[in-house]
């Protein structure tokens, strides 16, 4: 009897052992979970708070490290041999480039002159006699809005011959037929909202104040007039963008607040194609290879381009661009910024293990700049260029060893093992770069061009309809791409409405369209377009 109590009180305590066994298993695994969530939620927190209250551009550990992903030039004071940074702006000793010449701008001419009583002597009376001038300038700042009153002619027939018997003055050329502005007046409009980021409110605001009570509605229904209107200039820098060798690309989330049938909120995406000489932006529904498919003409799911094309793309190392590495013909340059933020954000939110670990991992990749900057700017087959060449390599395999030798390491903290597990991932698309000397190291121009509509983001939040983000992406691509040939894009803009209204309210067309190429523009045109005072394009 008691040997058979004895039996079952073991078989008893040996299940409820491997229950909790069991049960220890599950909450180590939970445990064990949570802490990488906890550490995750460190990092992010770490990463936002910096972003929040932190010096842009990383500026504190550019005090400690030579050499910057964001295009600072190596040499120089100071840098490379622990001596002071060099301050910002106009060195102090070196030559000045003297008053600026503004002759350009409309000028007003105010005499000031001494009251008779002062223009004579004291003490016996005498006059005094001119003895020229002395002349100083001040800038005023003056903002009209100005009512233009058109009076068209009339004359009628006073013979009996059979021509017409009341002719007019034909009617001035309009942008918008019926509208009541100018094409200054649209141009200013697109370039305040859009590249200097002010909302609709406060430019309406400000042309209260200087006497044009103008309601919000009409200047919305002026600028879905002027989508139309850019619509063809649109086409034509995306067909050039589109075929280019190489290009920038990135994107940020946008706001369109309009409901769309299909999307089951108003989380749209704003994308940025950076090439040589053309910039193209696009608000997207979706952060899909859809994008890529339609903006780049390529089939993501093929295996390889069409014959004779290959295609160089820069950007971070998300998963459409992933895809696009996959296809034979496109080679993936991945940016070094992206993963030198990795090392400093697993260093910041771990300071006391990864510190000293983070800080080597940035003077490694500063190392990388150096030699990409100083071979960039030495002359072809050049012996400094074979000596930055040579730099560069090392650099690149320090990288490389480092990266080997810390993954064996048993010891390692697991946010530094998830950095290196990145890094050895995406290796093959940064290493690539020793085969592009010309092309830069990083992702920047994409993510350059995007500050200014984040800017305007900031502003007013994003589009409140479909038609208004395609408005967005046409005015920020047809900007972009004038300036980067050197226009000034106030100018721009309002020659190409002259020329729509010119055009009879419509789009131009043929030679009248491709005069306002950037890339193909002629140097009269390209310097008309200008700011008036600006440097030559």
């Amino acid at each position: 009897m008691d040997a058979t109590r004895g039996a079952e009180d073991a078989e008893y305590w040996r299940s409820e052992a491997q229950r909790l066994a069991g049960e220890n298993a599950v909450l180590r695994a939970r445990v064990a979970d949570l802490e990488g969530q906890v550490t995750a939620l460190s990092e992010k927190l770490v990463t936002l708070t910096r972003l929040l209250y932190g010096d842009s551009s990383e500026k504190q550990k550019q005090k400690q490290n030579t050499g910057t992903p964001s295009g600072q030039k190596a040499g120089g004071a100071g840098e490379g041999d622990g001596g002071p940074r060099r301050r910002r702006g106009q060195q102090p000793g070196s030559r000045g480039h003297g008053r600026r010449d503004n002759s350009h701008l409309d000028t007003e001419e105010i005499v000031h002159e001494l009251d008779e009583s002062q223009r004579c002597c004291a003490e016996c009376g005498a006059a005094y006699a001119a003895f020229g001038e002395e002349t100083s300038e001040q800038i005023d700042w003056q903002v009209r809005v100005v009512r233009i009153v058109h009076r068209r002619r009339s004359y009628r027939r006073v013979c009996a011959c059979g021509v017409p018997g009341i002719v007019t003055a034909p009617v001035p050329a309009k942008p918008i037929a019926k509208g009541m502005f100018t094409a200054g007046f649209l141009a200013r409009l697109l370039v305040d909202k859009y590249v200097w980021g002010r909302p609709l409110c406060r430019i309406a605001a400000a042309l209260a104040s200087e006497g044009l009570a103008v309601a919000q509605g009409t200047l919305v229904g002026a600028l879905k007039a002027t989508s139309t209107l850019l619509a063809p200039l649109d086409e034509a820098i995306r067909a050039r963008n589109g075929a280019a060798g190489h290009l920038h690309i990135d994107e940020t989330s946008w706001k369109v607040f309009e409901d769309v049938e299909g999307k089951a909120n108003h989380r749209w995406w704003l994308w940025v194609f950076a090439a040589a000489d053309t910039t193209v932006f696009t608000i997207e529904p979706s952060r899909s290879t859809k994008v890529l498919r339609d903006h780049l003409g390529i089939d993501v799911d093929a295996k390889t381009l069409e014959d004779g094309r290959r295609l160089l793309i820069s950007s971070d190392f998300f998963t459409v661009y992933q895809s696009l590495d996959r296809i034979t013909g496109v080679d993936a340059l991945w940016c070094w910024a992206h993963i030198r933020r990795y090392f400093i954000r697993a260093g910041d939110a771990h300071p006391e293990q990864l510190a000293d670990w983070r800080d080597a991992w940035v003077e490694r990749i500063a190392a990388l700049y150096r030699a990409h900057q100083a071979r960039s700017s030495c002359a072809a087959g050049s012996m400094e260029q074979r000596r930055a060449d040579a730099d560069f390599a090392v650099a690149l395999t320090a990288i490389d060893v480092a990266r080997t030798d810390q993954a064996a390491e048993a010891t390692l903290h697991p946010a530094a093992v998830e950095v290196l597990a990145t890094l050895d991932h995406e290796w093959d698309g940064l290493a690539r770069h020793k085969d592009f000397p010309d092309l830069a190291l990083d992702n920047n121009t994409a993510e350059r061009a995007l500050r200014n509509p984040v800017v305007g983001r900031k502003n007013y939040y994003g589009c409140g309809a479909v038609w208004a983000a395609a408005l967005a992406g046409r005015v920020w691509t047809a900007t972009a791409t004038a300036q980067l040939a050197g226009c000034d894009p106030l100018v721009y803009l309002g020659a190409y409405l002259d020329a729509c209204a010119a055009a009879g309210g419509r789009a131009p067309t043929g030679e009248d369209l491709a005069r306002f190429l950037p890339w193909a523009a002629s140097p009269a045109d390209l310097g008309a377009w200008r700011a008036p005072g600006g440097p030559a394009p």
